[in-house]
């Protein structure tokens, strides 16, 4: 008697897994699914003429998210950017829906190939044969296979949205890292505002004080009326009121970086506090350019190609449906040999087989699956809707973030102009007040004026700053280094970004940071 080998058919077996991962083996039900064009402009309309010569953003490999902070030079928001990006909730999840997804895909592909499965049994029984009592041992072995094949693609498309699902999810990390990495800078940003701030204020506070101590002094020897000391008393006070407001809006900022890196306390207190030469002074980020047409700028952003992703995947499910109403067919077989003894006797071997294949047919479900496919088209149409929305948001981003980088790089000179000014007027105010041919109310508007413009100045550098940060979120996170030291020139011909000796705010950028946010 010929013996059956399941093993025999293994070349048979895997060349038809192979052909079915393309697609099915009679044919692959399902839409096409090709990659849209982004419904965008075909150019940026926010003007950029500023920014002509500077690095090109962006070089649009998503793994060069950490490229631009590397420019910072800044060892601080280094450390910062590392500690946050471990600590966020959002990129631990983005990572496990990857692992997540990843598996999803093994469970899809390992389909294509049969499935082995064994079973071992051991009895031992009692029977009676004519009233005289008898034991058996029984030992039995089982190897089971079966196999799908994907006559009509399904299990092709369910592998095809596996894939897709698998790029989605490593696109959210990617947009993941992005996020926190600009939501950890502009927490950054704000504190050294702060710090900015509030150094201003302590030389208002203090200038005021002395201003309160000569009219006290003139005061007692009968040069100034006593509603002259009281005006400049309250000045001074007011002075140490902002000040010490300021100082605790700073507070409120180191708690943000906490919560943001979980950091201990003192040990953000320490970063903060080791690069005194950074103290007060506001970061500068590397300034670059969008020459790309939008429509190549917005598909690389992390979370646009994720939501293409998401479409595609929905595109495939459709598929995985639609194979649901057609005809399934499986192959299986075992092999199940027994050994068994009565009584202490020989073991002898009794041996089964069998295989052959299943053909299963639709034949009435009330029309679920219908209903079913009609559900994934839906899924679809709403994948298309929402990659549709991401891409305009996308371009209003980039584009509101251009806009701000030239109403700042415009208004920052103007500011820094009236600010010295001003704070000339108020020089010449507090000298003629000081030898008595001027009046202490003329002196306290003009410090009141002085002050507010050097603030205005401030906020301009610090709104400037942050239109950096917008924009490199706004095109992905990713920027191409082609000229270097042309960049370096250039930055120095920007509005708005050219150090005024008068008012020191910006620091100049170092072109080393000890690590990266890979």
């Amino acid at each position: 008697m010929k013996k059956f080998n399941l093993f025999h058919f293994g070349p048979i077996l895997l060349a038809l897994s192979g052909c079915a991962l393309d697609g099915g083996l009679l044919t692959t039900v399902g839409p096409d699914y090709h990659s849209p064009e982004p419904p965008t402009a075909q150019r940026w309309y926010a003007k950029q003429s500023a920014l002509d010569g500077l690095p090109v953003a962006h070089q649009g490999d998503l793994s060069w998210l950490s490229k631009w902070w590397e420019r910072y030079g800044d060892p601080a928001l280094d450390r910062l950017l590392a500690a946050a990006q471990q600590e966020s909730a959002s990129v631990a999840k983005a990572k496990a829906q990857i692992v997540e997804a990843r598996g999803n895909l093994v469970s899809s592909e390992s389909v294509f190939l049969p499935s082995l499965d064994s079973s071992l049994s051991s009895t031992r029984s009692n029977f009676s044969m004519g009233g005289t009592p008898s034991l058996r041992n029984q030992h039995q072995l089982s190897v089971q296979s079966s196999w799908e094949v994907d006559l009509f693609g399904g299990l092709a498309r369910q592998r095809e949205a596996s894939i897709s699902q698998l790029q989605a999810r490593t696109a959210s990390w990617h947009d993941a890292r992005v996020a926190v990495a600009a939501e950890l800078a502009n927490a950054y940003l704000a504190y050294r505002y702060c710090e900015a701030q509030a150094l201003l204020n302590k030389e208002d506070a203090e200038s005021r004080q002395a201003s309160a101590q000569l009219t006290s002094m003139a005061g007692s020897a009968g040069f100034r009326s006593p509603s002259d000391v009281a005006l400049a008393n309250a000045s001074a006070t007011e002075g140490s009121n902002l000040l010490l407001k300021q100082q605790a809006q700073c507070e409120r900022s180191v708690k943000g970086l906490v919560a943001l890196t979980g950091l201990p306390e003192p040990q953000i207190r320490t970063l903060l506090g080791n690069t005194p030469q950074r103290m007060a002074q506001l970061p500068k980020p590397p300034p670059f350019q969008v020459t790309a047409v939008p429509a190549n700028v917005i598909r690389q952003r992390p979370d646009i190609a994720s939501a293409e992703r998401d479409m595609a995947a929905a595109s495939a499910k459709i598929g995985v449906e639609q194979a649901k109403r057609f005809p399934k067919l499986s192959l299986s077989g075992n092999i199940t040999p027994v050994f068994q003894n009565i009584n202490g006797a020989a073991l002898t071997l009794a041996e089964t087989w069998s295989y052959g294949p299943t053909l299963s047919l639709p034949l009435f479900d009330a029309g679920k699956r219908a209903a079913n496919v009609e559900t994934a088209e839906a899924q679809y149409q709403s994948a298309i809707a929402q990659y549709r929305a991401a891409v305009r948001t996308a371009v209003k981003e980039v584009e509101e973030a251009l806009v701000r980088l030239a109403s700042a790089g415009q208004r920052l000179p103007l500011a820094r102009t009236a600010a010295a000014d001003y704070q000339a007027h108020f020089a010449a105010t507090r000298q003629l007040y000081e030898v008595g041919l001027g009046n202490l109310i003329d002196a306290e508007t003009a410090r009141r004026n002085a002050f507010a413009a050097q603030l205005a100045v401030t906020e301009l550098e610090q709104e400037q700053v942050s239109a950096w940060i917008a924009l490199y979120r706004a095109v992905g996170g990713s920027w191409e280094d082609r000229a270097t030291e042309q960049a370096a020139s250039v930055a120095e011909r920007l509005p708005g970004q050219a150090e005024n000796p008068s008012i020191n705010i910006i620091s100049q950028p170092s072109n080393q940071l000890s690590g990266n946010q890979s």
